[in-house]
């Protein structure tokens, strides 16, 4: 009988030792849901007619500004820890522009067809903003650049540090 009791305790014990090491393992699992909650899209600057369209996805928050005139995007924030966006110093457009107190500038895109700016704004430590303009003519380009700029970054930090 002490024996039996003896031998359940010791399969118990290696199914603690068992989920201990997964535990962090499913922790893991958890952490695009809880990025996903905790970020959220800049403020618009009222006056520009733009609504956000907001797909979360793992460990990064896609904003689309559309415009309220025709449905159609203006620009884009992608919203994640880490940039896959690298600044080109040969792609550099204009002079430094101040978007929500970040010393940034705009970057040429290399599309076929229209006009891209971009640009990288380090929110944090862990955490940035990429924002892609895409227009066909001049005049939209530097309206939707200038919509960008006044976007305000207060709840869109990624994570607590």
């Amino acid at each position: 009988m002490a024996r039996d009791i003896w031998r359940h305790l010791w399969l118990l014990q290696g199914e603690c030792m068992q989920f201990r090491r997964l535990l962090p393992l499913a922790a893991l699992l958890f952490v695009p849901f809880a990025f996903a909650q905790s970020t959220s899209c800049p403020e618009l600057p009222a006056s520009t007619g733009l609504t956000w369209d907001r797909v979360d996805g793992a460990g990064f928050t896609f904003c689309k500004a559309i415009r309220d005139t025709d449905g159609q995007q203006a620009f884009a924030v992608m919203l994640r820890p880490d940039a896959q966006f690298r600044t080109r110093r040969s792609h550099r457009e204009g002079d430094r522009v101040l978007i929500d107190g970040h010393e940034v500038f705009w970057y040429r895109g290399d599309v076929q067809n229209g006009m891209v700016r971009e640009t990288l704004i380090e929110l944090d430590r862990n955490s940035t903003a990429h924002i892609v303009v895409r227009a066909d003519s001049e005049p939209e380009l530097s309206e939707a650049q200038r919509a960008a700029q006044g976007l305000r970054f207060r709840d869109a930090r990624l994570g607590s540090n």
